[in-house]
């Protein structure tokens, strides 16, 4: 960058400029709400493309009948999409995401909230997405219902 400074754009995996790269903050510093929801509505007007691909197979119910959420505000965090009614967070993970870190972040959304967090890299749903969506269809009926009633419309004939 001229200059010598540094870029203020995120890259994914494949070296593309992506979103503006958060602000950072100290460990503990919330972030307003306010601010979370005006991140994630940018994040979802300009998705990576691991992501845009992804959510081409969840939005609408489309899979298996189940509503998904993207870049979901929960708590202090943006998540890139989130099933409610099963609880479950899902997090496609480009090369900067800190494993221990993430394990971290993860246990407190259990902890704090009750979600259950999957994993995926942007290489996975590149390359894989069918196994990232059978992963999905054989995780999601073993998680319990929120709501009563809830879950898969069946044809009852």
């Amino acid at each position: 960058m001229a200059g010598g400074g540094k870029s203020r754009f995120a890259s994914d995996a494949f070296g593309i400029a992506t979103t503006p790269a958060p602000p950072l903050k100290r460990r503990g510093e919330q972030t307003p709400r306010k601010v979370l929801l005006e991140r994630a509505a940018a994040m979802r007007k300009n998705p990576t493309e691991p992501e845009r691909r992804l959510w081409m197979a969840l939005r609408d119910k489309r899979f298996e009948g189940y509503k998904f959420r993207r870049q979901a505000v929960i708590g202090s965090r943006i998540v890139d999409f989130f099933c409610p009614a099963k609880a479950l967070v899902i997090e496609v993970d480009g090369d900067t995401h800190d494993p221990e870190e993430d394990l971290r972040r993860d246990a407190i959304m259990k902890r704090e909230f009750g979600f259950e967090t999957l994993r995926f890299t942007n290489l996975d749903v590149v390359r894989n997405l069918e196994g990232v969506l059978t992963v999905l269809q054989l995780k999601l009926p073993m998680l319990n219902d929120r709501w009563e009633g809830y879950g898969r419309k069946i044809d009852q004939r």
